[in-house]
């Protein structure tokens, strides 16, 4: 068996801070952390893309009200391994539809330096 130089890095430690965010490291000795709102802008859900289509085509796009506006700040309130390849977030807002692997994660990465990444949003303070 041979290691193959284009096979993506796996993570080898996640931390979920509920209120904070994931923090994953990872077996290039990468480090990269993904804040709770970040991680649920970006969701890979289906509903989630597509709402990201729409604000691309029409930045006035009017942004759906969270299925729980009880107006506290989003958190994750879960998280569940989704095989070897992924892991799903349960927002406080709801939802919960999104399983972000590996190679999602490491696309998204805020901090990232992946060529082939996706635009990503400017992180807001």
């Amino acid at each position: 068996m041979f290691d193959d130089p284009n096979a993506q890095s796996k993570p080898i430690h996640l931390d979920l801070k509920k209120d904070q965010g994931l923090t994953v490291k990872w077996s290039d000795g990468r480090e990269s952390f993904n804040p709770i709102t970040y991680l649920r802008k970006w969701s890979p859900s289906a509903d989630a893309r597509q709402l990201r289509e729409e604000m691309a085509k029409n930045p006035l796009t009017v942004l759906p009200t969270s299925a729980k506006g009880d107006g506290k700040p989003l958190t994750a309130t879960g998280a569940e391994m989704v095989g070897n390849y992924a892991i799903k977030i349960l927002f406080s807002d709801g939802h919960d539809t999104g399983i972000y692997s590996w190679d999602y994660l490491r696309q998204i990465d805020p901090d990232g330096d992946n060529a082939n990444a996706i635009t990503k949003p400017k992180l807001e303070e």
